[in-house]
């Protein structure tokens, strides 16, 4: 049986884990209760009874490969404190491509077996050292190719994500213990649970929630997520389509102009992929002549155009040529690179302007503009380029951040429907043996996240896009 598939811990592996080509240093990596005989073995010198009992450290020594020896240090770091939690050994040797070669090949000739991509961060994972967040942040470290990447993969490393699940996994934990308490209490006992105080719970871990994916959006660099934002005049209808694409539609709508100040983010899927929109403040030239937070806003606003992959501009049948034109004129000073999907709103109040050059692509009404969701769905789709795309192992980094995005966003969301759900049982009602069980769900929902749970071929599929040596 391979050391893939076999239980972490059963046998020891190795691999160069320094990057190719000639360098200066090289490292070869040894993991697993082998690592002392090993050790032992191809040190000029030792033995394995010496390093067993060896304290953690840095030595000097030379290494045997077979044909000759070669100057070496050894970073000894016996289990359990090391990464896999189990003995590692990291052999510094002269970086010569050839010389690594032999070394490596004769670590294994002394009984350690070649290690699979990301093995080493696997037993890490199922020794308990990291859990899986941390894990996918070394991988997007590794795959990481600038100055954003690298510290978004930091953030995820460094357990953002996994602290902020910790804390609600203990919460959902207590507002389930509550739940199935007070089924052995009469309202009028002491350990009963006001329905009340269960809908504040409720309340209050839905905001965490809520909490937990905007950090996980805000930790995406610019180039991770497709960037939608929504464009237009004032009052043009933005607010009600951004409620109407996301999953949760939170922002304020109202008959006044100005409505919106600050830029609002969310993240909705388009055909499969996950994109982030954004709702900005309706353009009004007029209110940058004048100090103030509306002219903030302005200038936040076209920011954000700056950045925005695709934007859909809202062309509102009560406005006027004017302000269209005035629009466009905004527009053309974007980059070029820039995709502008036109978008006709508020068709219901009156028809297309005379001056309309028919280019525009798809058309949604003021009230209820579900009915012309799916084929907006279909033009950004087509004009991101999403159709049909996927995330094949070797795709840029940008597209590991994207599907590493979707699985954490699809359990948060997974676990805040779960308490949604709950609160509205208990609003009704419902047994709360049945609440608890709902809430049980939404426990599930954060253990895919870390790891606690979760089918083997999640693991198979994460670790192999490691490089071999880590």
């Amino acid at each position: 049986m391979s050391a893939t598939t076999t239980e972490a811990g059963a046998t020891t592996i190795a691999a160069i884990s320094s990057p190719p080509g000639p360098a200066l240093r090289g490292i070869v990596r040894i993991s697993g209760p082998g690592t002392a005989d090993v050790l032992g073995r191809a040190l000029v010198g030792s033995d394995a009874s010496s390093w067993e009992h060896t304290a953690r450290g840095v030595f000097p020594a030379r290494f045997d490969d077979g044909i000759g020896t070669q100057p070496a240090l050894v970073f000894w770091m016996p289990g359990p404190h090391s990464y896999t939690r189990e003995d590692v050994a990291e052999l510094h040797l002269p970086g010569a491509p050839p010389l690594l070669d032999a070394a490596l090949a004769r670590v294994l000739e002394l009984g350690a077996a070649a290690a699979a991509p990301g093995e080493f961060t696997r037993r890490a994972f199922l020794n308990g050292r990291i859990d899986l967040t941390r894990a996918e942040g070394v991988l997007e470290l590794v795959q990481a190719t600038n100055e954003s990447e690298r510290r978004a993969a930091m953030h995820l490393l460094e357990g953002g994500l996994d602290r902020r699940m910790a804390g609600l996994r203990d919460a959902l934990d207590d507002l389930r213990g509550l739940c199935e308490a007070s089924l052995d209490f009469d309202e009028s006992d002491t350990g009963h649970v006001p329905e009340a105080e269960l809908s504040a719970w409720m309340d209050a871990i839905g905001a965490r929630l809520d909490e937990a994916l905007a950090w996980e959006v805000a930790r995406q660099p610019a180039n991770a997520l497709p960037r939608i934002l929504l464009f237009g005049a004032p009052n043009a209808g933005k607010s009600t389509l951004f409620n109407a694409l996301a999953p949760e539609g939170r922002a304020l709508v109202s008959d006044l102009s100005g409505t919106t100040r600050d830029a609002l983010a969310v993240c909705i899927e388009v055909a499969g992929s996950p994109c982030l929109l954004l709702d900005t403040p309706g353009l009004d030239p007029d209110a940058l002549r004048v100090a103030g937070p509306d002219a903030s806003a302005q200038r936040l606003a076209e920011r954000e155009r700056g950045g925005a992959d695709l934007i859909l501009w809202l062309v509102a049948a009560d406005g006027t040529p004017e302000a269209r034109r005035t629009e466009a004129a905004a527009l053309a000073a974007l980059p070029s690179a820039t995709r502008v999907l036109r978008v006709w709103s508020k068709g219901d109040l009156g028809a297309r302007p005379a001056d309309d050059d028919g280019r525009i692509e798809t058309a949604v009404p003021a009230q209820g503009p579900a009915s012309g969701l799916e084929a907006l769905h279909a033009a950004i789709a087509n004009a991101l380029g999403l159709e049909g795309a996927s995330d094949a192992p070797g795709a840029p980094a940008a597209g590991l951040q994207r599907e590493l995005f979707a699985r954490h966003r699809d359990a948060l969301v997974s676990a805040r429907r779960e308490v949604a759900c709950a609160a509205r049982e208990i609003a009704c009602g419902t047994s709360l043996d049945l609440v608890a069980e709902t809430l049980r769900g939404a426990s599930h929902a954060l253990d895919r996240i870390t790891g606690r749970t979760g089918a083997e071929d999640l693991l198979d599929r994460i670790f192999a896009r490691f490089c071999i040596g880590k």
